[in-house]
């Protein structure tokens, strides 16, 4: 990550991305006949037979698993320090899968390599950029077996959930199980709610916000996948002066009142601050947003299956529905 290490590490911290379309196809026969998926780098992983001995990305696994599609290993936030399931892990039985590492920069090689892999599949924030695979040992992994990489950035929420979908597909999954048209229709029901909660208050605006124990980013909606989709949809955001890598500004704790909004979307991810740790911070205790009760997470890393996506866009579309004019 262009400074894949640096930028890398800012993002899975705080979150961020592009936003651009993809287009790239999967194959969708699951025989046991050849087997081949074109990825979003433009790049087709081949293999003999459909693989069945598949690593993935914590978040990536967990939206395979949406579609009865299981993983032998995961690595990338998977266990909390008190042992229970991350919640970028979504439905995963983390007690059924190996962890190859559990934090940023931290995969075991040798036991990749002694599960004999088939398919390794992950996500891509930039451009070629493995999100999780080590930069000092990418090389040895991928020898390893074929790669797949899907964009979490560069899209919005329904084209990333159809590039799982069609991966999942490839790989035997019946995405046309009653489970998945059910979610599905949901989903889609919840976009209509949402963009109909927008419209009818297009007085309220949302920051996206995440917190360190020193810093507060606010984060420009139009760089991730699942703001750029609120915003396509009529969301109003916050929009702050980002640095040079374009997708937040950070803010000290004196200047967190910055921007005037109605609703906070905080970073869920175990890897950012939580708003109950933040009680102690006067100035963000002083924010109209954070007085009137209206914080609500944010799923920085959304699990792209239709079943874990609706209830995001549930939630926003109630906190708009409910919000009062604050700021």
């Amino acid at each position: 990550m262009g400074g894949a290490v640096g930028l890398g590490a800012v993002l899975a911290a705080c979150g961020g991305s592009d936003s651009k379309d993809s287009a790239a196809s999967g194959s969708k026969s699951a025989d046991a006949g050849p087997w081949k998926f074109r990825d979003d780098r433009g790049q087709s992983a081949e293999a003999k037979s459909v693989p069945k001995n598949i690593v993935a990305f914590t978040g990536v696994a967990a939206a395979l698993h949406d579609y009865g599609i299981e993983v032998k290993a995961v690595f990338g936030p998977t266990k909390t320090k008190d042992g229970k399931a991350d919640v970028q892990a979504g439905d995963l039985d983390i007690s059924k899968v190996e962890i190859l590492g559990n934090v940023w920069g931290e995969f075991n090689v040798e036991k990749y390599a002694a599960l004999g892999p088939e398919l390794l599949v992950t996500a891509m924030w930039e451009k070629d950029a493995l999100w999780y695979v080590p930069d000092q040992s990418k090389d040895k992994i991928l020898k390893l077996a074929p790669s797949v990489a899907l964009w979490a950035a560069r899209t919005t929420i329904p084209k990333a959930i159809q590039r799982h979908e069609d991966l999942a597909a490839s790989l035997g999954a019946d995405v046309r199980a009653a489970g998945v048209v059910a979610a599905k229709t949901r989903f889609e029901k919840a976009a209509a709610r949402l963009r109909a909660a927008a419209k009818a208050k297009p007085e309220i605006k949302v920051m996206i916000g995440s917190a360190s124990q020193d810093l507060f980013y606010v984060s420009l909606a139009k760089m991730s996948a699942d703001t750029l989709y609120f915003q396509e949809l009529g969301v109003g955001f916050v929009e702050p002066k980002v640095d040079e890598a374009g997708f937040f500004e950070n803010l000290s704790w004196e200047n967190v009142d910055k921007y005037a909004a109605d609703i906070i979307m905080m970073d869920n991810r175990s890897s950012a601050l939580q708003p109950d740790a933040l009680t102690s911070k006067p100035t963000w205790a002083q924010l109209p947003a954070v007085k009137a009760g209206q914080v609500i997470p944010r799923t920085t890393e959304p699990i792209y299956s239709y079943d874990k996506c609706a209830p995001i866009l549930e939630d926003l579309a109630k906190a708009i529905e409910d919000a009062k004019k604050v700021a």
